[in-house]
């Protein structure tokens, strides 16, 4: 029931907000494709981790609609959220001025992430969160955040062109293309 209602109501305020941040950022397609890219990989992490911690009795989820014990509509928000528009945040203030919120987003989003599920495993027993079942379940918190986050985006930086060379090519773009008088 708690899943229904999730897409019901907040899937299309998800992909609305991710779309706003589309505008925002206006980043080429060819840099927002590996920015989704590298969210699914952050998200079939997140959900591979979840399965193993589940078998392995670390921490699971008491939601009805599970679908191998798991959330599956949930992980969309680590897909667009704390993956692509992330990654293209990053992305776009890289550079500049404003260097210091790209590093605080690299290094703040895991720790951001391993403070929610923290609180949200240890403290708050909702059916939204993971219930943790052992102690072990903050160092495979931890691991899981550090290594799907920072996974996500290598591949992205790898995938992806630098701000400076779509800038560079829209000037290129920009000098070819004669003007309308």
């Amino acid at each position: 029931m708690e899943i229904r209602a999730f897409l019901t109501l907040d899937l299309a305020f998800i992909i609305v907000v991710y779309f706003a941040f589309l505008l925002f950022i206006r980043a080429p397609r060819t840099v927002v494709l590996p920015s989704l890219l590298g969210g699914i990989v952050m998200g079939l992490i997140n959900i591979v981790i979840d399965i193993v911690a589940y078998y392995a009795h670390t921490w699971h989820y008491t939601l009805s609609g599970l679908i191998f014990y798991v959330p599956l509509p949930f992980y969309i928000t680590t897909v667009l959220f704390y993956g692509s528009i992330i990654y293209l945040l990053i992305w776009r203030f890289w550079r500049g001025r404003s260097h210091w919120f790209a590093l605080l987003l690299l290094i703040g989003v895991p720790i951001f992430g391993i403070l929610r599920d923290s609180y949200g495993g240890a403290l708050v027993h909702s059916p939204y969160n993971a219930t943790w079942e052992s102690p072990f379940a903050i160092v495979l918190d931890i691991v899981m955040w550090a290594g799907m986050f920072y996974s996500g985006f290598l591949l992205f930086r790898r995938l992806a062109p630098s701000r400076e060379e779509v800038l560079e090519q829209e000037a290129e773009f920009e000098n070819r293309v004669p003007s309308n008088p």
